[in-house]
């Protein structure tokens, strides 16, 4: 027999929404010779006619950087803030073993936070996307499996799919994350189809 829809909102979702990537900034405060890094650092990639930037990894925490000539490293694939930082202060450190002595982590800043979950039941895409939340709601599923929900507050993007499965993008913050989560289940509980 199916559950209700409030005896399935009582019950607390399979899972909480998990972080799956961190995209931050630091500027190091001084210019690059990014020849001299590729040529002295481990882990270090530079095809200047593919792309403008040294690519570096380091496997504690596991993340990737790009490192521009102006100074300016985009740290990818934290799995935590905390990481995030803990990254871009040992690319810093790299940056300045290699001999660029004033070389510095400044002006840290979360760019952008993924996370991902499951809500616990299928959901009707396109009665959402028909419904009065249409405003929020792109979804053209020759194109793209999943429906887009631009949230207004906080500002992030949802990937909805049938299976019930979300991703949350573009928060600053984990709370932005857990907010839209919290937000987002009890409207969607609306749309829920019975299982297969």
């Amino acid at each position: 027999m199916a559950q209700s829809q409030t005896q399935m909102l009582l019950q607390p979702p399979p899972s909480r929404p998990q972080l799956q990537n961190i995209v931050s900034t630091v500027n190091l405060g001084c210019r690059l010779e990014l020849k001299d890094i590729v040529m002295k650092a481990r882990n270090a990639e530079y095809n200047p006619k593919r792309f403008a930037a040294v690519i570096m990894r380091i496997r504690d925490p596991k993340t990737t950087a790009l490192i521009f000539s102006s100074g300016k490293i985009v740290v990818t694939g934290a799995k935590s803030e905390r990481d995030s930082f803990t990254a871009a202060k040992k690319y810093a450190k790299i940056i300045k073993s290699i001999g660029f002595d004033e070389a510095k982590c400044n002006e840290f800043k979360i760019q952008n936070i993924v996370g991902s979950c499951d809500v616990g039941f299928p959901i009707d895409l396109e009665n959402l996307h028909s419904s009065d939340h249409a405003e929020y709601c792109t979804y053209e599923p020759e194109l793209f499996p999943g429906l887009v929900y631009r949230m207004k507050s906080p500002k992030v993007v949802l990937l909805i799919f049938v299976s019930g499965k979300l991703v949350v993008t573009g928060a600053k913050c984990r709370e932005e994350i857990d907010q839209a989560f919290d937000l987002m289940r009890p409207v969607l509980l609306k749309f829920s189809r019975p299982s297969d």
